[in-house]
């Protein structure tokens, strides 16, 4: 058994403890949405303290967010204490090269963020940079005496001034702002000043870089825009620091990014797609020579999406996590052969892994879906992890249902994996309503998650109410290797569907579900898959679709993303219009009758509002019942604490009325 298992096993153990040892709390959206984020863990140089990030639900009378500040605790999980403050986040701590400072950024200066330092000794933080945009994300140079960072052109004082005018007009794709690479020193200069320098400007967005170990060059990646359709475009330049001459290390057809310079800069690796480049991505990790030449490419990974964690100090093999299945592996990529092994997976969610420099200890945050999520640190080799942060502390008094990884096949044979969640305090034998649970992506994936986290849909709150839930991976999803997650390619609401289906006939089999008490909902895809499931069925007594896809060729064109659904169809809706209609339910929306509510962010680019309320009139007008909810300020996702718990509770409130 590997560390990491031992741990999980122990995890799991001393959480199912803990909740018998207290009275049964009542789960609720208002205590879902309290759970706490951990982020942002890292070891300081002298592997003696780790940093990290605790995310948590402000509400008062004239607040609703989601405020972030970072903790400091020593790595044996001794002296664990917050370190920043106020009602402005601070998030994305790094050690300065000698461990002496944490550099971190926040907005708590008009609302922009900018670079602080603070002192480990102890003092107030420091304030870097103040520049007119915000700085999405920095690193410091390997000496400690300054910074890279990437800021997002600000407005002109031109669009200023026109902006109070209200002559503000803007040219769709045009003018587009940037981020762009900028160094700044540590130190002020005598009138308290610091000379702010634009390098490596190659008219491109941003995306990632690296400081070279000698400091002298920085490995970029970047875009044609910030638009998330041009990922794609995705190239990597390296500049030098001193002169600011940009070399190319790749341009090609394939998206390449995320660079790292290995510990002895000779090499750099990158994340590399396959081509041609698919939105249901398989990417490989590439070795390019510092100096610029033909990359060596490493071994295609398990599930084709390599997370680079970092170089080990040999400079001979790169440390990487995936997806697998509901849980996390974790790999080692050998340079010199290419070759690509599993060093151990565990049956919980691992994120947030970073690496000591020496490579002799790992900090990570974990969670499984009987265990809050916290930060941990484990020594390599070492037999058992040190728990870190408390901040979910208090959850351990509260029970939480069940959760099973269940499998079935599928209508053709293929085995399709899935979580189950019964309702608190299940006997067995008893049929209960089941509620099917569909993810977004469609490359997402059901992993094994706190089930009393926060969300559109509070699991927890679910099973105290007696239901059941199933969360089915069907094909397209990721965790599960390439051809699995490009199995739904010209097929949405095809086989996906049946890879659904089954899974409910599964479990109305094994006892559990009631035939007759079936509700469904999702999330983005999922609002695709719900929308699509009511004008193909009439078994689900309940749906509710959020931020829905319902109309393809209408949500091509008002979408961030115009490229994605082209690429899964293999067409452009003007030559395949049949293919496009047969997959959205507002052209077979004559066959819904089941009532359905709607959830949706009003500022929502990813899936426009437009596309909610497509469903929401035609259910309207065809006598189904419906409702709909406008959630104002939101995006893709719910980002306020006071909309989730509206948005939960008014799930819990529409299955209520339906199926009980």
């Amino acid at each position: 058994m590997t560390t990491f298992a031992r741990f999980a096993s122990l995890l799991l153990a001393v959480t199912l403890f803990a909740a018998a040892a207290y009275p049964q709390y009542t789960w609720s959206p208002e205590l879902q949405v309290k759970l706490k984020g951990l982020g942002s863990p890292e070891i300081s140089p002298d592997g003696r303290k780790v940093v990290y990030t605790v995310n948590e639900a402000v509400m008062t009378a004239d607040k609703s967010e989601f405020i972030t500040h970072i903790w400091m605790a020593n790595t044996d999980g001794r002296d664990n204490r917050q370190i920043t403050f106020g009602d402005k986040s601070a998030a994305n701590p790094k050690w300065s090269p000698d461990g002496s400072m944490i550099a971190f950024t926040s907005n708590r200066k008009d609302n922009r963020n900018q670079i602080y330092v603070l002192r480990v000794a102890g003092g107030e933080a420091e304030q870097i940079t103040d520049g007119k945009g915000a700085v999405a994300n920095f690193e410091w140079s390997p000496d400690g005496r300054s910074f890279a960072f990437t800021m997002t052109d600000p407005r002109t004082d031109e669009e200023e001034k026109d902006g109070k005018a209200r002559n503000d007009f803007r040219w769709v794709d045009e003018n587009v702002k940037l981020a762009r690479l900028y160094l700044t020193t540590l130190a002020a200069d005598a009138a308290g000043k610091r000379e702010v320098k634009k390098i490596g400007d190659v008219g491109r967005h941003v995306t990632a870089f690296d400081w070279s170990p000698d400091g002298k060059r920085i490995a970029f990646a970047h875009v044609k825009s910030p638009v998330v359709d041009f990922w794609p475009t995705s190239d990597i330049s390296i500049v030098d620091v001193s002169s600011g001459s940009v070399s190319v290390l790749a341009a090609t057809e394939a998206a390449e990014a995320n660079p790292m310079f290995s510990p002895n800069g000779n090499f750099i690796a990158a994340s590399v797609s396959d081509l041609p480049v698919r939105w249901a991505q398989s990417n490989r990790i590439a070795i390019y020579p510092a100096g610029g030449g033909s990359p060596r490419k490493m071994a295609a990974s398990f599930d084709g999406q390599p997370n680079m964690i970092a170089w080990k100090p040999d400079n001979g093999r790169i440390v990487f996590s995936e997806a697998k299945g509901t849980g996390t592996a974790l790999y080692e990529a050998t340079v010199v052969t290419g070759a690509v092994s599993e060093s151990q997976y565990e049956n919980s969610v691992i994120s947030g892994i970073t690496m000591a420099a020496d490579g002799s200890m790992y900090a990570f945050v974990t969670q499984n879906e009987a265990t809050a999520p916290e930060v941990h640190v484990v020594r390599s080799g070492a037999a058992a992890t040190t728990r870190i942060s408390s901040a979910n502390a208090e959850y351990a008094k509260y029970t939480v249902p069940r959760t099973d990884v269940i499998k079935w096949k599928s209508k053709d044979g293929r085995e399709i994996e899935g979580l189950l969640t019964y309702p608190m305090g299940y006997t067995a034998g008893t049929k209960v309503p089941l509620i099917l649970n569909i993810h977004g992506g469609p490359a997402g994936v059901f992993n094994r998650n706190y089930v009393g986290g926060r969300g559109a849909y509070p699991l927890a709150s679910l099973a105290a109410k007696g239901y059941a839930v199933l969360r089915p991976n069907p094909r397209g999803s990721s965790g599960y290797g390439v051809e699995f997650r490009r199995a739904n390619i010209r097929d949405w609401g095809g086989m996906d569907y049946e890879d659904l289906m089954t899974g409910v006939d599964h479990v109305i089999a094994m006892g559990v579900a009631d035939a007759n008490r079936l509700g469904v909902m999702g999330w983005s895809y999922g609002g695709y898959m719900t929308s699509m499931i009511i004008t193909k069925t009439d078994r689900f007594k309940v749906a509710s679709a959020g931020a829905p896809v319902t109309n393809l060729m209408s949500f091509n064109g008002t979408a961030d993303i115009p490229s994605f659904v082209p690429d899964y169809f293999e067409a452009e809706f003007w030559n395949d219009p049949a293919v496009y209609a047969k997959h959205s339910a507002m052209f077979n929306i004559k066959n819904a009758k089941t009532p359905t509510l709607i959830q949706h962010g009003e500022n929502d680019i990813r899936v426009p509002i437009s596309q909610g309320y497509e469903l929401y009139v035609a259910l309207k007008r065809k006598g189904v019942p419906t409702r709909m909810i406008v959630l104002p300020r939101q995006p893709h996702g719910i980002q306020e604490p006071r909309l989730q718990i509206a948005t939960m509770q008014s799930n819990l409130d529409w299955f209520e009325k339906y199926l009980k």
